[in-house]
């Protein structure tokens, strides 16, 4: 009983962490970069940022944890591959949005594109996270899929999923940093120095604490074992494919 009340306190907390990096994040695109467009301009920018907190982190976060949640216990799992599937794949789409913005912002604007540290652990991170998910539909919702390939997979794709969400982490706060450095030059464009922390500034470092926290939080129920679904602890070898009766 105590294990099952400490975990919902830590999902409400993730839940929580989540929409007050998105409500951050919001924030700063539309009230301090002045709002979103589609048409090259830094406007076009500013859905980078959402777009990627919003995907490789809050949705994927929480569609890592779908499992661990106890109310899907002891019922068909399949309906429950289908929503993890389904929210992996929006956190795809979403990133891949988010990566057309900045290219397309940077290609209007001849600015070379992924020359930053941020940028390749941005890449890496996107890359890696759709090969996880194809590779992950192909062997655990395909029923042609062997058992013993299903076996193989589950523990990579377990620590994949934590791997990516670390570097999607790494390459938020990296970008969040990098902006603030490129936005706040003081006088220059007359803006407040990064330096004196001005309110822009205090906002977007908030953000990445925010970040961090959330990611914290999702690893911390993610390496619990007791959270772990019973018919995904190790013990049970039994991994059932999609449209194949399953009861567990």
């Amino acid at each position: 009983m105590r294990s099952l009340v400490i975990f919902y306190a830590c999902y409400a907390l993730c839940l929580g962490l989540g929409l007050a990096c998105l409500a951050c994040v919001c924030a700063w695109s539309g009230r301090w970069r002045g709002g979103f467009a589609w048409d090259g301009s830094e406007l076009q920018f500013n859905w980078h940022p959402v777009l990627m907190v919003a995907g490789l982190v809050v949705v994927y976060g929480n569609g890592a944890v779908l499992y661990r949640v106890p109310l899907t216990w002891g019922h068909n799992k399949l309906p429950w591959k289908l929503l993890h599937a389904a929210l992996m794949l929006s956190a795809l789409v979403l990133s891949i949005v988010g990566l057309c913005a900045v290219f397309g912002f940077h290609n209007a604007k001849n600015i070379a594109n992924l020359y930053s540290l941020h940028s390749w652990i941005g890449i890496a991170a996107t890359a890696l996270f759709a090969a996880q998910w194809a590779v992950g539909a192909a062997g655990f919702l395909l029923p042609c899929a062997p058992g013993s390939l299903r076996r193989l997979l589950k523990p990579v794709h377990a620590w994949m999923g934590a791997g990516i969400l670390t570097l999607s982490i790494a390459a938020c706060i990296s970008g969040i940093n990098e902006k603030l450095f490129f936005s706040l030059k003081g006088t220059a464009n007359g803006t407040q120095p990064y330096s004196s922390l001005p309110p822009e500034a205090l906002l977007g470092n908030s953000l990445g604490v925010l970040i961090v926290a959330f990611g914290l939080v999702v690893l911390k129920i993610l390496s619990n074992r007791d959270w772990q679904r019973p018919d995904s602890r190790p013990e049970d070898a039994s991994y059932t494919p999609l449209f194949q009766e399953e009861t567990s």
